[in-house]
Formats: structure tokens, C-alpha cells, sequence
């Protein structure tokens, strides 16, 4: 099962996740606005999109369809995403095993790594808010 059961408590996870990264620390932003980024990341399991577009300040986060062409488009289960976000994934790993399908500049990805190390800290209390599990599910695990 899931660990997101709609698009919309997704959402709301991240929505609380990106403000408690800016309210922690406000130049979290500042890798991916120095590389000037949009990173779409499409997720199934439930269908969702999240698009972080970084090309100018301030940071813009978009949640469902939108017309932002991203420089690099991530396709990806919303599990995968949780278990990255945990830290019980890593990037390198993901991609090496097939559990991302990326798409763009990959190389400049690099650029996420502040960003997932501060959402590292913090979303295991924004899934304690939401009454979900701070764990990855078994068969996401590569």
C-alpha cells in the first residue's frame, strides 16, 4: 500500500515540508538558484507533479500541471520520492536501480543536494503531523 493515499495529501506533505525548509533555513534555495533550475518531479502511486523552479527568486513550487517547461523532469513512484526524502534511499542508488526515470541535464541534479539534505531533517515531523510512517515500505527499498 501506498504511503500517500491521494495527490492531495501529498501535496499538503509538501507544501508544509518546503515552508518549514524555508522557515529553518531562508538560503536553502540558493544551490538551486545559483544553477537556475525548474525540476519537475512526476509521481505515481498516486499521480502527482511537484515543480521546483529555481531560474529566477524568488523559488517557485508548483504543485499538479503546469505550464513550466523544467530542465529536468523526474519520473518516479511518490514512494521512492518519500524514501529519498528519508534519507533511506540514495540518489546515486535510485538511479543507478532504476528507480528514477530522469530526463535533462542530469549532472546538474547536484543541485538538489542542499535542498534534500535540509528536507532530510525536517520531513520526518511533517509525516508525524500528517499521521504517517517514517519508514520506507520494503519494496521500494533498492
Amino acid at each position: 500500500m501506498p504511503i500517500y493515499a491521494s495527490d492531495k495529501q501529498l501535496y499538503a506533505c509538501f507544501e508544509q515540508l518546503f515552508a518549514a525548509i524555508e522557515g529553518h533555513d531562508p538560503k536553502a534555495a540558493n544551490a538551486l538558484l545559483k544553477s537556475s533550475l525548474a525540476i519537475r518531479f512526476d509521481c505515481v502511486a498516486p499521480a502527482a507533479s511537484i515543480t521546483i523552479d529555481a531560474r529566477r527568486a524568488p523559488v517557485a513550487v508548483r504543485y499538479g500541471p503546469n505550464e513550466v517547461k523544467p530542465t529536468i523532469e523526474i519520473g518516479l513512484t511518490a514512494d521512492t520520492l518519500h524514501c529519498l526524502l528519508l534519507g533511506a534511499i540514495r540518489l546515486g542508488k535510485a538511479v543507478g536501480s532504476d528507480l528514477l526515470d530522469m530526463k535533462g541535464p542530469v549532472w546538474k541534479a547536484l543541485a538538489l543536494a542542499d535542498l534534500f539534505r535540509h528536507a532530510q531533517q525536517l520531513y520526518p515531523a511533517v509525516l508525524a503531523e500528517h499521521q504517517l510512517p517514517a519508514v520506507c515500505p520494503e519494496a521500494t527499498r533498492a
